[in-house]
């Protein structure tokens, strides 16, 4: 061997070609030492495209940007040298160190480069990195609430990588649809951008009004990370190195009405209207009403004059009966003057950057405390707090921690509330705050899009703030459906603002004091169109709960920009007027008062109109008529591939255990999948390995149809007994599974009220259909023979 090692060596002297020296995974064998004059580098292969570059004895991590428990497997690495390069190669990249050149390049597998990395200043914290003129860069941040401009996807210039005022959403984080990212340890971060250069560095001082109160110097950024891949890859590497995001409970895919000024009669008369008009629905979030503010330990308690039965929990048990949950919102603020607030100064636990002033709603003196310090977050999830969740606020609207200019104030709010929780229930944790910065999402943490006006304007620009937020990292994102602000929303804004919001992740309204954002408040026309929206959304309960799913394993959730689905194609790489919703959705909303036409750009691809079944070809114009009257109307596709679960229409998640799985099946020449996922929707045994997860695929074959269920995973057991496919396309002649003729049905309604499998021939809104009843749980392999519909 080493004799061949040696003959191998005088070719490359020879050649120049390059030597592979060893294939090792051992622990050194995937980090480079790179000698620079100021000092040394560390280079590390984290993960097959994960490339770590830090300062020697740099403590890591440096913020919370970086997940402490992040663990790594290791890599298969290849070591190579060309002369005085050295080349360290793995499944996913290749990095090449010139020392004479202080420069680094990093290849993808089948060797474009993607980045070299200028590291000359690298020891002072200056990063250089230059890549292919014009690529696409997204990420950074994104707008607040009050920016006036709508904004884009597309970044340039100087950025500041910040949590930032309400609403916004950050992350030092910059990557490309050309197949890299870059992420720093730092809080905040410099970016400078220009079509050929990345630039990073500590962020400059932000000033404060009171020099003494203005945060110190941002440290010099030490670390950063450099990612390869496709936007799934690269959202998948960050899950790595920040943190998974924890699961939502399942009712939290449905429905809120959060209200400011109201009390425990009016609360469960609005359930009740809700109930009797099945308008589904499953939490209400309550504004300072529920709690006594301004009292002893009145941050974290029920205000006993309106919800007289808070305390007790007679309250929760009626909302229990009604299938509702309460959730409750918290300030960073305590009263001075109160039991929690002078044991608060007597601690030293009050924020440095908050000084003492009059609450604008009690008028009496409040200040901030720190949610850095552990202390604090130890003391702050008390027993008063614990009796108020065990009595029924089971979820956490953390409001106005934004207010102090602390990136990390609102992260470790959270992070309070998500630790003191676990720490006392298993039950699912469920928030949403004001702004956001990258590793907030390791304590269940959704982020809404702050005070914003109502109107058809406001509604319109929070396309760009959602998708902006997936960009960074923030998949669980909401907004005040209706908007916050006066003045009230026109009926035709709302009806357009609840179908907006049923697609996105998390699906809320909110008004400003006294503020109704209930469906019927708006006249019977928006009712009804609201209610559809919201029905819609409850039917695709299964789909979207599979996407929760995804959020917490792979790093990508429910929605994603069309740059996450077509990385490739420039039409899509600053859109904000459409989105996907899943893999096989896509979705633009009536944004637009008034409107009566819409024009549409569709990706390339095959498309379905969701409500008329008409086929469209993508990568082409499409003209769609409005319903300016009823407002009946949401611009809504499947992709040909799609595979959709959709479940019975309930008021409220879980108010019937679901059976039976109607799964609308659109085959492709190409093979596509699906993950039908399920857990008991409350507690974290998913953790533990308690989750159901079963694949799905199809393809379409000349004269065939090839369905597929594999092996499902996981030890919970659901209720779910078999799927219905509705299989769409040329009608079947025959249907077989493994081979074996099954029975034909009668009629479609025959074949589901059947205890066995069974298909039969139909038509439905996008023509003809094959359905195929089938046991779920089970591997499957069901082959349809087809032939083609005469035009």
């Amino acid at each position: 061997m080493r004799a061949r090692l040696l003959a191998l060596a005088l070719l490359s002297a020879m050649t120049a070609a390059p030597v592979v020296m060893a294939v090792r995974n051992d622990a050194s064998a995937d980090r480079m030492e790179l000698a620079l004059p100021k000092g040394k580098l560390e280079l590390r292969l984290l993960a097959p495209g994960i490339v770590q570059l830090r300062v020697d004895g740099t403590r890591e991590p440096a913020t919370p940007v970086i997940d402490e428990q992040a663990s790594f497997d290791p890599v298969e690495v290849s070591r190579e040298s060309q002369g005085d390069e050295q080349i360290l190669r793995s499944a996913a990249l290749a990095v090449h160190w010139n020392p004479r050149r202080a420069e680094l390049r990093v290849e993808d597998p089948a060797g474009r480069l993607l980045l070299s990395a200028d590291l000359s200043r690298a020891m002072d914290g200056h990063w250089s990195l230059r890549h292919a003129k014009g690529d696409p860069q997204y990420g950074i941040g994104g707008l607040n609430a009050f920016d006036p401009a709508t904004g884009n996807l597309l970044r340039e210039g100087r950025q500041i990588a910040t949590a930032g005022e309400q609403g916004h959403t950050g992350a030092p984080f910059v990557w490309s649809t050309a197949g890299y990212g870059v992420l720093a340890d730092a809080e905040p971060a410099r970016f400078d951008l220009s079509a050929t250069d990345i630039r990073i560095q500590a962020a400059p001082v932000t000033k404060h009004k009171d020099a003494a109160l203005a945060p110190p110097p941002a440290p010099p950024v030490r670390t950063i990370y450099l990612l390869v891949g496709a936007p799934d890859a690269l959202f998948a590497q960050m899950r790595q190195l920040s943190g998974a995001s924890p699961m939502f409970p399942k009712w939290a895919m449905g429905f809120t009405n959060s209200q400011w000024g109201i009390d425990q009669k009016e609360a469960l008369a609005l359930v009740d209207t809700y109930r009797a008009k099945h308008i589904p629905i499953d939490n209400f979030t309550f504004d300072f009403d529920w709690k006594a503010w301004g009292e002893d330990m009145g941050e974290f308690r029920w205000n006993t004059d309106k919800f007289p039965d808070g305390p007790d929990g007679k309250l929760k048990a009626q909302m229990d009966q009604r299938g509702m949950h309460m959730t409750g919102i918290m300030k960073p603020r305590l009263h001075v003057n109160t039991v929690e607030g002078r044991e608060a100064t007597e601690k030293g636990f009050w924020l440095a950057q908050s000084k003492e002033a009059p609450d604008y709603f009690s008028h009496k003196p409040v200040r901030d405390v720190d949610f850095d310090k552990p202390e604090v977050r130890a003391w702050f999830f008390n027993d008063a707090l614990k009796k108020s969740f065990d009595t029924g606020i089971v979820g956490w609207w953390n409001d106005e921690a934004d207010d102090s200019g602390v990136d990390t104030q609102f992260l470790n709010m959270q992070r309070t509330m998500y630790d003191g929780q676990r720490a006392h229930s298993d039950q699912r944790v469920w928030s949403v705050n004001r702004n956001f910065y990258l590793g907030s999402q390791r304590y269940a943490y959704g982020v809404w899009s702050g005070d914003i006006q109502s109107g058809f304007a406001s509604m319109a620009a929070q396309r760009q703030r959602m998708l902006a937020a997936f960009d960074v990292g923030a998949m669980h994102w909401g907004m005040d459906g209706g908007g916050f602000k006066a003045p009230r929303p026109t009926d035709e804004n709302y009806a357009r603002w609840i179908q907006f919001g049923a697609f996105t992740p998390v699906f809320r309204v909110h008004g400003d004091f006294g503020q109704k954002r209930q469906p019927w408040v708006y006249g019977p026309v928006a009712e009804k169109a609201a209610t559809d929206a919201i029905r819609l959304r409850y039917s695709l309960i299964p789909y979207i709960y599979s996407y929760e799913y995804h959020a917490h394993a792979d790093g990508v959730g429910l929605v994603r920009p069309l740059q996450f689905a077509y990385p490739q194609d420039p039409a899509q790489r600053d859109r904000i007027d459409a989105w996907m919703f899943g893999d096989y959705l896509l979705v633009s909303p009536v944004v637009e008062q008034g409107q009566t036409i819409k024009h549409l750009r569709l990706p390339k691809g095959k498309w379905i109109g969701w409500f008329d079944g008409k086929a469209y070809d993508g990568d082409s114009d499409v003209t769609l008529g409005v319903d300016a009257k009823h407002w009946s109307d949401i611009p809504l596709f499947v992709r040909e591939g799609a595979i959709i679960p959709q479940q019975p229409v309930m008021d409220y998640v879980g108010q019937q255990a679901v059976t039976s799985l109607d799964v609308q099946v659109f085959p492709s020449a190409a093979l596509t999948s699906f993950d039908v996922y399920d857990d008991d929707g409350e507690t974290y045994a998913y953790e533990k390995g308690a989750y159901a997860l079963q694949g799905l695929s199809v393809r379409r074959d000349a004269g065939k149809v090839s369905f597929r269920a594999a092996a499902p995973t996981g030890s919970f057991k659901p209720a779910l007994r078999n799927y219905v496919l509705a299989i769409h396309g040329d009608p079947a002649t025959s249907v077989s599974r493994d081979g074996k003729a099954m029975a034909q049905a009668p009629s479609p309604e025959a074949l589901r009220a059947s205890d066995g499998e069974g298909w039969v021939q139909g038509r439905d809104r996008f023509g003809e259909v094959t359905y195929v009843k089938i046991d779920a749980g089970k591997v499957q392999n069901i082959e349809l023979a087809t032939q083609a519909v005469q035009p």
